[in-house]
C-alpha cells in the first residue's frame, strides 16, 4: 500500500511540476501549474519535506538545506540563495498546502518572471503566509503583473509584501503594469507595501496617487528612490487628502523639490491619519520648507518628520520649529534636518517651543560656533538624578515608576520627554533630557526601557 501511495503521489508531483514552458503558459492563461487533479490525494501521508525532496528531483535542482531545516517554523530566510525560477517553483510546491511558514524570504534570487508566477499561483492556494520579501529578483513585466493580479482578485493572506528593485519593468510594460498595482484601491489585505527602487518616475506617481485616494488598509508605503519628481508627488499629495489609513510614508530620494512639498503641505491640511512622513534627500529648500510648514500649522496627526540632506538653511529650520509653536494641536515628537547649521537664536526658538511641546525632539547639525569656543558642559543627567534621589532617600525604581502610569516598565520616549521637561524637581534642560534618552535608548526604539 505505501508502495501504491508513494507511486500515486510521484504522479501527483509530475502533475504539478514547472517545467520550462510553465510561465509561457501562465501568461496565455492557461491553467495554474500548482493545481492538481485530486489535492487531497496528493498530498495524503507525504510531509513537507519528502515533497520538496520530490519536487527538486522533477525540476533537476539541487535541494536548499536551510529551507528543510525550517520547513516547521515560522520564518526562512532564504535571500541570496540563487535559487532562480527553478528552485523557486519546487519551494512553491512544497508551501502550497504548508500551515507554519508565515515569513518568507527570498531576496535576490534571480527568479524571473517565470518564479514570481509560480510564488502568485502558490499563493493562491496557501492560507498561511502573511509577510513575503521578493525584492531585486528582477520579475519584468509578466512577473509584476502576476502579483498584482493576485492581489486585485484578494486572493492571498498577505499583509506585508516587499517588491524594492524587483520589478525592472519595460518602458513599454511599465504603464500596464503599474496601472494593475492601482488594483491595490480594492485591496483590503496588504498593509505593509515596499515599491522602494523601482523608477515609476511620474506616471507610476499619479497612479499610485489615485490608488491611495480610495484604498482603506495600506498602512505602510515605501516609495523612495522612484524618480516621483513634481507631478508624480503632486498626484500623491492628491490621493493623501482622502485617505483614511497610510500611516509612514517613504518618500526620500526623489526629487519631489518645493512644488512637491507645497502638495504634501495642502495634503497635511487635511490628513488625519499620517503619523511618519519622510521626505528626506528631495532638493528641498527653504520656500519649499515654508511651504509645507502651511500643513504643519494645523495637522494634528503627524509625529515624526525626516527632511535630512535637504538644502536648507537656519531659515528654513526656525520655520519648521515655529510651525509646532503655532499649532496648538501638533503631536509632533522628532523633526529630522540633521545636515543643518544651526546657530544659539534658534536653539533658544527650539528651548521656548520645547516649554509647550516638551515630547518635541528637533536633530540638527553642528552649532555654529561651538567648534571655535568650548561647547558649555552639562552635568551627567543620570548623576543628577542619583544625586537627587540620594538627598531625597528615594530609589530609582520609585522615581520611574511615578513615570510609567501603566506599569510595564517600558515608557514611549515622547512621554518620558515629557514627563521630565514637565517636573520640577530635578533640575534638567532640554539638551540633558536628550542625552539621557539617547542613554536609555540606545538602539532607538522609540521606547525607554528602565
Amino acid at each position: 500500500d505505501q508502495d501504491e501511495e508513494t507511486s500515486n503521489t510521484s504522479e501527483s508531483l509530475e502533475s504539478v511540476s514547472l517545467a520550462d514552458a510553465s510561465a509561457e503558459k501562465a501568461t496565455q492563461g492557461s491553467d495554474t501549474d500548482l493545481e492538481v487533479e485530486d489535492p487531497e490525494k496528493a498530498f495524503v501521508g507525504i510531509t513537507g519535506t519528502e515533497l520538496y525532496l520530490e519536487a527538486c528531483r522533477l525540476m533537476e535542482v539541487v535541494p536548499v538545506s536551510h529551507f528543510i531545516q525550517n520547513l516547521a517554523k515560522p520564518y526562512i530566510n532564504l535571500n541570496h540563495h540563487g535559487l532562480g525560477p527553478k528552485g523557486v517553483k519546487a519551494i512553491a510546491i512544497a508551501l502550497v498546502s504548508n500551515t507554519t511558514v508565515t515569513h518568507l524570504e527570498l531576496e535576490d534570487n534571480c527568479i524571473l518572471a517565470e518564479g514570481a508566477i509560480c510564488i502568485a499561483e502558490m499563493l493562491r492556494e496557501n492560507s498561511s503566509l502573511q509577510e513575503l520579501n521578493i525584492s531585486n529578483n528582477h520579475l519584468d513585466t509578466a512577473g509584476a503583473e502576476a502579483i498584482a493580479s493576485l492581489l486585485l482578485d484578494n486572493m492571498s493572506y498577505l499583509h506585508t509584501l516587499q517588491l524594492s528593485g524587483g520589478l525592472w519593468l519595460q518602458l513599454a510594460g511599465r504603464s500596464h503594469c503599474l496601472c494593475t498595482f492601482v488594483s491595490l484601491q480594492g485591496n483590503y489585505q496588504v498593509k505593509e507595501l515596499d515599491l522602494s527602487h523601482n523608477e515609476f518616475y511620474e506616471k507610476g506617481g499619479q497612479l499610485l496617487g489615485q490608488m491611495l485616494a480610495s484604498n482603506t488598509t495600506l498602512e505602510i508605503l515605501d516609495l523612495s528612490w522612484n524618480h516621483l519628481r513634481r507631478q508624480g508627488t503632486v498626484a500623491l499629495g492628491t490621493g493623501l487628502r482622502s485617505n483614511s489609513a497610510l500611516k509612514i510614508l517613504n518618500l526620500s530620494w526623489n526629487g519631489v523639490g518645493n512644488e512637491g512639498a507645497l502638495a504634501l503641505g495642502e495634503a497635511l491640511k487635511v490628513n488625519t491619519v499620517l503619523v511618519h512622513l519622510d521626505i528626506s534627500n528631495n532638493q528641498i529648500n527653504n520656500e519649499g520648507a515654508k511651504k509645507l510648514c502651511r500643513g504643519l500649522e494645523v495637522n494634528g496627526k503627524l509625529k515624526i518628520l525626516k527632511m535630512a540632506n535637504n538644502p536648507l538653511t537656519m531659515e528654513g529650520a526656525s520655520a519648521l520649529v515655529t510651525s509646532v509653536r503655532k499649532n496648538p494641536k501638533s503631536m509632533m515628537e522628532e523633526i529630522n534636518i540633521s545636515n543643518v547649521l544651526v546657530n544659539e537664536t534658534f536653539i533658544k526658538l527650539l528651548d521656548l517651543v520645547c516649554q509647550t511641546h516638551p515630547e518635541l525632539d528637533v536633530i540638527y547639525g553642528e552649532v555654529e560656533g561651538c567648534i571655535a569656543k568650548i561647547p558649555k558642559q552639562h552635568p551627567n543627567p543620570m548623576k543628577v538624578i542619583q544625586n537627587y534621589l540620594k538627598e531625597h532617600n528615594l530609589r530609582l525604581w520609585d522615581f520611574f515608576r511615578n513615570i510609567d502610569k501603566d506599569g510595564n516598565m517600558k515608557i514611549p520616549v515622547a512621554a518620558f520627554q515629557r514627563a521630565m521637561m514637565q517636573q520640577s524637581s530635578i533640575p534638567l534642560d532640554r539638551v540633558q533630557i536628550g542625552e539621557l534618552v539617547r542613554k536609555l535608548d540606545r538602539n532607538r526604539t522609540g521606547v525607554v526601557d528602565y
